[in-house]
């Protein structure tokens, strides 16, 4: 079992920046590559970028990249999301989640837990 807890979302100006944090406890993070999904009101959950076990691998949604960057700490056993350039369109819940070994790392039914989100809204 783990748990995920995800903090640093907030209203923010669009050109804006905000730092998302994940914090895990229960079974070791570093064995699990671990991600980022967003979900707007009224659209499906939609992968963000994700990142491997040792951070040699990460991959990123053509709609962030660039803007976003994902990082991991695992002495501290946390996942970060750094966004820069924020646009309206980012507005959402933004979750992290544990990665299923062998799993599609942009697709949701690929990881197992989940943490209960954070609203990041960006405004115009």
């Amino acid at each position: 079992q783990v748990q995920l807890v995800e903090s640093g979302g907030g209203l923010v100006q669009a050109g804006g920046s905000l730092r998302l944090s994940c914090a895990a406890s229960g079974r070791t993070f570093s064995i699990f590559d671990m991600g980022w999904f967003r979900q707007a009101p009224g659209k499906e959950r939609e992968f963000v970028a994700a990142i491997s076990r040792s951070s040699t691998n990460t991959n990123y949604a053509d709609s962030v990249k660039g803007r976003f960057t994902i990082s991991r700490d695992n002495a501290k056993s946390t996942v970060y999301l750094q966004m820069n350039s924020l646009k309206p369109e980012d507005t959402a819940v933004y979750y992290c989640a544990t990665k299923r070994l062998f799993a599609t790392a942009t697709e949701a039914n690929g990881y197992d837990y989940w943490g209960q989100g954070t609203q990041v809204t960006v405004s115009s």
